[in-house]
Formats: C-alpha cells, structure tokens, sequence
C-alpha cells in the first residue's frame, strides 16, 4: 500500500483515491496526511457543495472487523461532540470497498508546525494554545469520550486562528463497566505521549489524556520532549519510571507556578493528577491569570499545584510472548510477537514504513502489550541437560520391581499438579457478584458477602441516579484474586454548578467567578442603567444561583450608565413643547426670554449646547422669543416743539416722519399718528404734524 509499492489487502487502494466520487457524493482531492489507520484527503461534498475532509481507512485493514469497527467508533464518538473547538464529524460510510470518515475541513497548520517553527514558546502563548485544547477534552471527557491519543499533531489550528482537536479515531467510549483502553489486549497511542498507567495496566481514562496534555505543554514550553530514547521500549521505560523534568530546566525564567502546572498535569501517580481536562483547565486557567499580572512567583499557587514526591516506578514496562511493535523513522520495528499482531504489520507481512515522504506527522503510534498478570514463556530450545544424578550417557539397566512404584509417584504427581492448577487457575479467584444498579451501601454490603472489598470512587451522571452503581471494575462474572478490591463507580447525580452572583462588581472580577465555577464566559451584554456607573456588573444571563452543566456559557451584563438623551435642533420650534419633551427625558432645562424681530413669539430664538447628546440631569438652555419689542406713544407730543418731540420718538426706537404741508413756521406740534398712549412696535414710523 502507499508510495511505496507494499503489498495491501482489500479491494481498494486509499492511496490512489483522487479524483474518485466516493459514494456518489464525495468527490476527492489531494491527499492531506496518512496515518497508521487511513489516509486523508481534501474532498467536495457535491450535494451541499462544501469543502470537506476525507478519511478513508487502509485497504490493508478493511478487511479486518476489530480495525473496521474501531474506526466505526471514531465516528459515533466524535460526532457525539459538538464543541468550537473539536473538529466536526460530518459522516460515515462504507462503500465500494471503502470505509470512510467525513470530517470537518481546515486549512491551516498543526500544533506540530508551532513546535518546530516557533518553540520554544513564552508561557502565555504556550498555554493560550492549549487551553482550547484543554477546553475540547473537557467536553469528550463530561460525553464519556477519551481521546487516547492526544499529541501536537492532532491539533489543528486554522488560518483565522481557530485552535481543534482532531482525530478520535482512536478514542473510545467510556464504558459504565470498563475504563480498559485496549481491544484485544493492546494498547494504542503515541509513545511519546503515553502515561505511564497504560504501559503498566493497560487501562486509560481522562488521566491519560491528562497526562499527554502535560507532555504538549513541557513541549511547546521547551521546544523538546520530556522522554527521549533510542527506541520506543526506552522512551516508555522513562514514563514508567522517571519524572517529566521541569520546563524551566531547558527554558531558564518560566515561573515556578508554570513548572508546578507541568508537574501536576504529568505526575506518575494517577491520583495525584487532574481527574479530567476540565480540572486541568482550570489549574491552567489560574496559571495565565498569574502570568498576566505579571505575578513572577505565587508561593500559594505553586503549593496548590505542585504534586507531592513520586512514589518512584510506577511499574515496569510490561514483557511477554505476545506483540511489542512500534513504528519509526527508519521503518517498523518489531519486538517479539506472532506475526499479524495489532501494530504496524499485517498476517503478510510489515505495514509501510512510517512516516511516508509525505505525512504531516512527528512520530507514529506505538502498540503494546496489555499487561499480563502472570506471564510465563517457556524456553523450548534449550534441549535436556545433564542431571544431578551424573552426566547424562547411555540409560543404566532398570532394576527389577520400579515398575508399580514410577506408576504410583507418576498418578501422585498428576493429582499434586491437578490441585496446584486447579488452585492456582480457579481456587485463589474470587467471582466478582453484579451490582451494577444497586445503592452503595447494598454493593458494598453484597461484595462483602462474596469476600471482597470495595474501592468506591464517586463520579457525575446525567442518567443515574446519586448513590446507585454505575460502574463495576472487573465487571459481574470478572474475577478477583482473593479478596482483592472491585472498584465501584458511584453515581453523584447530574454534574451542575450555580452561577455566581456578581451585580455589583467589575467584568474582571464577574469573568473570574464565573470560570471559578467551572462555567463558561459567553457574550458580554451591554445595557444603560440611570442608577449603576459604567462598567459596573448589573447581573448574568442566566440569573445568579441558576444551576448549570460544567462548562455552560453565562453571559455577563455589563452597565453603560445612564442612557444618553438626544437633544435636536430646537431653534424655531415651540419653546413650550421642548420643555416638556427634555424635562420628562430626565434633563434640566433652562428658559430665558428675549424680543425678537425674526423668530414668532413662543418659538426658541437659540439653545446651549447645540443638538448633540445630554446624560440625564444635564442642562438645556433655551432663549425663547417674546416676538418684536413693543413701546406707547408718550404723552405731552402735542405742544411740544418739533425737536423735543422727534428726540422723545427717537429715542423710544421709532422713526419720526414730519408732516409741515400746512405748518405756518411756528415749529410746534399740534398732532401725532399713531396718538398718544397707543402701542407700536419699535421701529415702527410715528407721523408729527407741524404747525
């Protein structure tokens, strides 16, 4: 299969894919990347006319159920997901010999290119990256989804800067009785990234991705690995039994809190580490918070994060008959093992040489061995030595009368190993009861009846009632060696938080509170208040003590102040009609008068300020015209000589016209129009008759 001309099994080859139409609907592109499993190329969906990715498995595992179902479950699991920042499962099929993923396309890089280009990177950068990591594991680890093979290079990050998660093509869904991680008894992940409870149990659960999350971030801090060696067994051997050495060994001047977060994210005992993604998101989250303060050192975080001393080895890296395989640069390796073992060959022979010239990954999986209880190899090839009889040689006559003696030891000896094997096979093991559905303190008590003890952990269930049992390891009809514990899984009920009250407070103090309570920031809302300043907290959407799942968004409203009232243009407008607009919109409005000659009497002559925006209480100012200045007529006109008289007139504003047809030059007035006491509007002619 592949460039390199390998031999493949199936119908159809996946590399020679583009240009097909697969499914009458899927019409292929250039191939992206090829993996372990499948290959992946760009493709249009031609019925919604959309750019899409296609993975389509091997033929050199397509005709294999166990390979063909677990690539059946990437499916099913991932699409059970809906989350920003996990890569989106769009279909799944099987057709013309094919059996293909249709996911969610985009273009950009891999957390892979970040490494190489960029690392190391400064810590805040660093975990800007993974915290949306960290965010879409939280939300396959509350849906019972463990990625299980969480590494640089299944992070993909777009062009517009979007940070997913993909390739679940390997995670499983949690089982409610089993958190083994293997099918058919082997492990599968990236060596690299490997915790070290898969290499010595051979179970996996959100610990693991836990832990290969930690592995990223000492990356993307260092630029390096933690573990290296020159073959797979070496690298695994280091997680087992040394600690992942602190970041600021290789990147001088990370804060210790920074080292502490690696620690606790990466520590060899599993129950010192985060039980979940959404527990080491929120660590991190305190991390960056620290980091944007600017904080150098934060004895009372490093104390919270920072693991107790390692026990030491965890355990040792499991060996038996069955396969060890891991895939490298240079090829396949294989450590022992049948031919046809789950890894990177077939039953006809070695898979391809991994990475092929053109994948878009660091380093291959690696599969091992779950480990064995009790393992024994038997050495046939060393044939039969010497005794301590004496040297081994021709046989010596028998002596009569051995004969019923060798066939008594020789019955004896049957029945002595029968017992051992029975005892040891069956006897010594303890049948393990169904409790599966019953209250805790009805298991313990029926595990207790059997001779068994119960370890009872406690986790959340959106369908089980608190207090029931909701999962059982080993499962009903597993056995256990004596009285050995049987691990129970009690139910906590629905997982929910309240959302906190903040009205009040800052948005930097509300946003804190609301990832305390392991909830999502959503949209910030803006609203005017008359009585809150701006930038004050007013509330949340939902309400404050309203109970939420773990990561549910909550939106924060957040005060502008009062509302702004706007002001038009008011000049030539009734004066009377502004007022009571502007004093009922909550301003001060101010109103002097004054004559006009232009503007109506009643109307606004002009405003202070002008049209704009006033914050309620603010003053409007408002000159309102009383119409034309009006004067009266004075008395004592008449009789009064000419320019007495046109003084007093002029002085008044008015414009004095005489009338001396019939005057007979004496220069007085005997007459005025208009007469006098009337009213006349300033400037208006006033007509004196001169006698």
């Amino acid at each position: 299969m592949g460039d390199g001309g390998t031999r493949t099994r199936g119908p159809v080859d996946a590399s020679a894919l583009e240009g097909r139409l697969v499914d009458g609907r899927y019409l292929v592109g250039p191939r992206i990347a090829r993996g372990g499993m499948a290959v992946v190329h760009r493709a249009t969906d031609v019925r919604l006319d959309r750019t899409v990715a296609i993975k389509v498995m091997h033929a050199s595992l397509g005709d294999d159920p166990e390979f063909v179902a677990r690539f059946v479950r990437e499916a099913r699991s991932a699409a059970r997901l809906s989350h920003p920042h996990v890569v989106a499962v769009h279909d799944q099929g099987q057709a013309d010999g094919l059996v293909y993923l249709v996911m969610e396309h985009l273009p950009g890089r891999t957390l892979r290119d970040v490494v190489r280009d960029e690392a190391p990177l400064p810590p805040r950068r660093a975990l800007a990256l993974l915290e949306p990591v960290l965010s879409a594991l939280s939300a396959a680890h509350r849906a019972g989804i463990v990625h299980r093979d969480v590494k640089p290079e299944n992070v993909l990050i777009g062009d517009d800067g979007a940070v997913k998660v993909a390739d679940f093509g390997l995670a499983k869904a949690v089982s409610t009785e089993t958190q083994h991680t293997a099918t058919s008894g082997v492990l599968i992940g990236t060596v690299s990234y490997l915790a070290p409870e898969l290499l010595t149990e051979g179970t996996s659960d959100t610990h693991a991705d836990v832990y290969a999350a930690g592995i990223v971030l000492h990356e993307l801090l260092t630029g390096v690995k933690p573990h290296r060696g020159d073959t797979p067994i070496q690298v695994a051997w280091h997680h087992v039994h040394t600690d992942v050495p602190a970041p600021s060994a290789l990147a001088p001047g990370l804060p210790p809190y920074v080292d502490a977060l690696v620690a606790r994210a990466c520590v060899r005992d599993v129950g010192q580490r985060p039980a979940d993604a959404g527990v080491l998101l929120r660590h991190a989250h305190r991390v960056s918070q620290a980091l944007a303060d600017g904080d150098v050192d934060d004895p009372e975080l490093v104390a919270d994060l920072r693991p107790a001393a390692s026990p030491g080895p965890v355990g040792a890296v499991p060996t038996s008959a069955g396969p060890v395989t891991a895939e490298s640069d240079s090829g396949t390796w294989l450590f022992g093992g049948p031919a046809g073992a789950a890894g990177a060959g077939g039953a006809d022979g070695p898979g391809e040489p991994w990475p092929p010239d053109d994948a878009e990954v660091d380093e291959p999986p690696v599969a091992l061995p779950r480990p064995q209880a009790h393992t024994q190899v038997w050495d046939r090839r060393v044939p039969p030595g010497p005794t301590s009889d004496g040297p081994a040689g021709p046989s010596a006559p028998r002596r009569r009368g051995r004969g019923p003696w060798v066939v008594l030891a020789a019955v004896l000896a049957l029945v002595l190993l029968a017992g051992g094997a029975y005892w040891f096979l069956d006897a010594r093991w303890t049948p393990v009861p169904a409790v599966l559905g019953e209250s805790q303190d009805a298991a313990v008590s029926t595990l207790a009846d059997a001779g068994l003890r119960a370890d009872v952990r406690q986790d959340y269930s959106e369908e089980v009632p608190p207090g029931e049992v909701m999962g059982v390891d080993p499962a009903a009809g597993g056995r256990v060696l004596g009285d050995g514990p049987v691990a129970l899984t009690v139910s906590r009920g629905p997982e929910r938080y309240d959302v906190p009250r903040v009205r009040g407070g800052s948005e930097d103090r509300a946003q804190d509170a609301v990832l305390a309570a392991n909830l999502e920031v959503g949209e910030r809302v803006e609203r005017y208040d008359d009585d809150v300043e701006a930038g004050t907290v007013l509330g949340t959407t939902p309400r404050a003590g309203t109970s939420l799942p773990p990561g549910e968004e909550v939106s924060i409203i957040v005060s502008l102040g009062p509302q702004p009232v706007d002001v038009d243009d008011l000049v030539g407008t009734d004066a009377e009609d502004a007022e009571d607009r502007y004093t009922d919109a909550g301003l001060e409005v101010d109103v002097t008068e004054e004559y006009s000659d232009d503007v109506d009497a009643g109307d606004v002559v002009s405003q202070s300020p002008g049209p704009g925006e006033l914050l309620p209480g603010e003053t409007l100012s408002l000159v309102v015209s009383l119409g034309p200045e009006t004067v009266v007529i004075p008395d004592g006109i008449v009789g009064s000589g000419v320019d007495e008289a046109r003084e007093l007139l002029e002085d008044l504003g008015l414009e004095v016209v005489e009338d001396d047809d019939d005057s007979v030059g004496l220069g007085f007035v005997v007459g005025v129009d208009p007469g006098e006491g009337e009213r006349v509007d300033r400037g208006d002619e006033v007509t004196i008759t001169v006698f």
